[in-house]
This record gives C-alpha cells, sequence and structure tokens, in this order.
C-alpha cells in the first residue's frame, strides 16, 4: 500500500474545507455549496461524534502528506450497512490508485472492526473513472436511479452500487 488511513481530527479542518470546496471535488458531489468551517464543524459535532460517521484522512506513507478522505455514513448498526464517500482532494495524486487503496483499507474496516454486512454507494453515471475503481474493488452495480438528481436545473442519473461481506471476503480469503 502506497497510503494509509487515519481518523479525521479537528486539525484537519483547513485540508476539508480546501479540498471539498475545489471545482474537480464538488463536480462529483451532489450537494455542491460551498463548505464553511462552521458546516464542517456542525459535521464534526452532529455525525461523527454521534457515530453516524467515521472519517478518515488519507495520507500518502512516504511523505505522510494528507491527500484527501475516505468515510463510511449513515452507519445502521441494525441493518448492518453504510454509504461510503471518498474524495482525492491534492490534485497532483489522482489516478495514482490512491482511491482504490483507500477503498480496500476502509472495507476491512467496515466488515472486520465494524461487523457491516453491505457497504453501498452512489455514483454519477457519468463518472466512469470512480465506477473503474469501485468494481476492481468488489462493487458492483445494483442499480440506475435515472433522473435521480438535479444540479442547476439539469438532471443526472445515479449508478448505486454495493458489496457483501461475504463477496469481499470471497475476494480477500481465497
Amino acid at each position: 500500500m502506497d497510503i494509509r488511513i487515519r481518523l479525521l481530527n479537528e486539525a484537519d479542518t483547513d485540508n476539508i474545507i480546501r479540498w471539498r470546496n475545489s471545482p474537480q471535488v464538488k463536480e462529483f458531489f451532489i450537494y455542491r455549496d460551498d463548505l464553511t468551517v462552521a458546516d464542517h464543524m456542525h459535521w464534526i459535532e452532529t455525525k461523527i461524534k454521534t457515530g453516524k460517521v467515521v472519517q478518515f484522512i488519507i495520507e500518502e506513507c512516504l511523505s505522510e502528506k494528507p491527500i484527501g478522505s475516505v468515510y463510511l455514513r449513515d452507519i445502521d448498526v441494525h441493518h448492518q450497512k453504510a454509504e461510503y464517500g471518498i474524495f482525492i482532494g491534492e490534485e497532483t495524486v489522482r489516478g495514482k490508485g490512491y482511491g482504490t487503496q483507500a477503498a480496500e483499507l476502509i472495507l476491512a474496516y467496515a466488515f472486520e472492526k465494524l461487523g457491516l454486512n453491505k457497504v453501498f454507494l452512489r455514483v454519477f453515471s457519468n463518472n466512469p473513472r470512480a465506477i473503474a475503481s469501485y468494481t476492481k474493488v468488489g462493487f458492483v452495480q445494483e442499480g440506475v436511479f435515472r433522473d435521480d438528481v438535479f444540479i442547476d436545473g439539469k438532471p443526472y442519473d445515479m449508478v448505486y452500487m454495493g458489496i457483501l461481506k461475504s463477496d469481499w471476503k470471497e475476494k480477500h480469503h481465497d
């Protein structure tokens, strides 16, 4: 692995704001309003500290430089599932496979540490690089929600993908 993940802390706020507000990251988010420090602190208080979200910072191992974030949100212990999200914030490291590696690490966390049975995600249908990365780690397409979101008055299809613990174990523990 060229990267590692560590739990997000308040000291990461400046990077999160900078990354999340960059046009290259915003382009693939449903909610595209600028993220403020107050918004981020509210996220920490209402989502992370309540256990609804577990969020990590992705770091390059060699440089120890933070490059993005990966998270599980809407963690549902009863139904043993959560939604996956990721963004590589540093433009210079995109396309190096770090997102795929981060997905591998957080899926291990989801299935082994949290005991989840399923991790799912939503991705714009016009984001083939992300879909390829997700497929590489074992996510499978479960459906397409046509005209699911409207951004600036334009409809977009969302691809729903999921991976089950049994699928992940089969792939990683042959």
